[in-house]
């Protein structure tokens, strides 16, 4: 009987496990697709930086859920011509447009490799935890940050924030209003940033339920950083009326112009205010890497938490964002749960504690980490400082070309790597939108706009490892160009990369 019920088991499960059924030829295909990956990073100057996918193609992607299996050379052929082709462009050097990393070969081959494991970092005892664990410790190193500081790969900085905001409301309110709700004592919560801080953090106020009225958007000084004496103000007043400030997001790295915020100033005053001082370091915490950058950070290492990207500045593929919270015990008190699946053992697969589920609201996590350590294991720190600070310096060099040129316009200072100028022109902001967008169009590169001071701008964030003079050039190249022809001013014969045109 027996046999009987495991061959008719047998016999339905028959070509239901999801293995190649002939694995040599899944090996050849593979070698096929990492070598034309690696050729396409190789090669990354021969074709444009982007270009937009016709009505034709995203068609394709408009198809039928597939019921039947298909042939994997078939999927791959598809995703080679419809999907590649019509990429963002981050890995080219020609693109500018937004604090995008270019991603490395070693990251690509890391997150394969992650890919291949399979494994759930939400907890338990296996060693990629151990992976994540060695991280945090380099990073408490980095940022100076103590011993029983804690740390966790999430998305992105957008997550990392709300996190942040949630990790400070507990600490506020208390862990009961986890259980609780916030009630009357969470409604009278506000927090404070600079208005030219990420669009994330009153997200994260809306999200945690303070509400986005809850967030007071401080004026900036002449430099864009956060006006110390205008906050200040403005905490006082906040208490004068009843309201209980309980956190302030300062910026390493503005959004629009990569400002930084005098981070030691308001360590202080936080401290003084006994208020929770959080550090959105998105893509300028990195800076730490460079000794020519790091002293721009000062006051860093006394944040309450920081908020970070690898996948900008570290260059490592999307996404690796990280939190670190000076405080372990607070940052695991805003997020542990207790639940009888996850309870801990004295020995086996469940030993351990604690769990990176007990310091985010993920359970099932990726293997994030990997790509991240055998970038910082691969290159090593000193490289990618000096990788970080050459990105300033190109950024510096694009200043030098704008102020050479008298149909160019610097909007704003250059603190780090981004660079804000318009091409003059009667309708400026009209005419600028129309070349951001024919450049862009063109393939020659990405760069993307912004609004400084009420004027719209062309902004080129110089984050690409691969990056150089050469591209700088093309991008000035193209703003004079397509503005003369915009502007009617004349023309300037320029080069567009061999796949523009189609």
């Amino acid at each position: 009987m027996n046999e009987i019920v495991r061959g008719d088991i047998q016999s339905a499960l028959a070509g239901t496990s999801l293995d190649p059924q002939d694995w040599n030829a899944f090996r050849a295909l593979a070698h096929r697709m990492l070598g034309e990956t690696i050729d396409s990073i190789a090669n990354v100057r021969e074709r444009a930086v982007w270009q937009p996918a016709p009505d034709s193609v995203r068609a394709q992607l408009k198809a039928d859920v597939p019921r039947g299996a298909a042939d994997l050379g078939d999927v791959y052929r598809e995703f080679s011509d419809v999907i590649a082709p019509y990429a963002t462009g981050n890995v080219h050097p020609g693109f500018m447009g937004w604090v995008h990393g270019g991603g490395t070969a070693v990251g690509m081959l890391a997150e394969m490799l992650a890919a291949g494991l399979n494994a759930n970092l939400g907890g338990r005892d296996h060693m990629p935890i151990e992976v994540e664990r060695q991280i945090t410790a380099w990073m408490r190193e980095l940022f100076g940050f103590p011993q029983d500081a804690s740390g966790i790969f999430v998305t992105g900085t957008s997550m990392a924030n709300l996190m942040a905001v949630l990790v400070a409301r507990t600490n506020t309110l208390g862990t009961l209003a986890r259980q609780h709700g916030i009630g009357n004592d969470g409604a009278l919560l506000t927090a404070y940033t600079s208005k030219a801080a990420h669009g994330c953090i009153a997200k994260a106020m809306d999200i945690a339920g303070l509400g986005t009225d809850a967030l007071r958007q401080i004026d900036v000084d002449a430099e864009h950083r956060i006006d110390i004496a205008a906050l200040r103000a403005q905490i006082a007043v906040d208490r004068e009326v009843g309201f209980r400030p309980f956190l302030v997001v300062a910026s390493a790295g503005t959004v629009d112009i990569g400002a930084i915020d005098d981070l030691a100033d308001l360590a202080r005053l936080c401290r003084e205010e006994g208020i929770w001082f959080h550090v959105d370091g998105a893509f300028g915490a990195l800076a730490i890497l460079s000794p020519e950058l790091a002293p721009r950070l000062a006051g860093i290492e006394l944040a309450d938490s920081i908020a970070l990207d690898f996948h900008k500045w570290g260059q490592v593929p999307y996404d690796a964002g990280f939190l670190m919270v000076r405080d372990g015990d607070k940052h695991r008190q805003a997020f542990a749960q207790p639940a009888a699946y996850l309870r801990r053992e004295a020995r086996g697969l469940a030993a351990g504690s604690h769990w990176p589920c007990d310091f985010g609201p993920d359970l099932s996590r990726g293997f994030r980490a990997l790509k991240t350590w055998f970038t910082l294991k691969t290159f090593g720190t000193d490289r990618l400082g000096a990788m970080i600070a050459r990105t300033c310096a190109l950024a510096k060099y694009l200043e030098t070309r704008i102020l050479a040129e008298p149909r160019l316009e610097l909007l704003a200072p250059v603190n780090l790597n981004i660079v804000c100028f318009r091409y003059r022109a009667t309708d400026a902001d009209e005419i600028n939108r129309e070349i951001v967008a024919d450049i862009q169009e063109s393939g020659i590169a990405v760069p993307s706009s912004t609004t400084i001071d009420g004027n719209l701008a062309i902004r080129a964030a110089v984050v690409n490892h691969r990056t150089d003079t050469m591209d700088i050039d093309a991008l000035v190249a193209a703003v004079l160009d397509f503005g003369a022809r915009r502007s009617g001013d004349g023309l300037i014969e320029i080069d567009a990369p061999p796949l523009a045109a189609q």
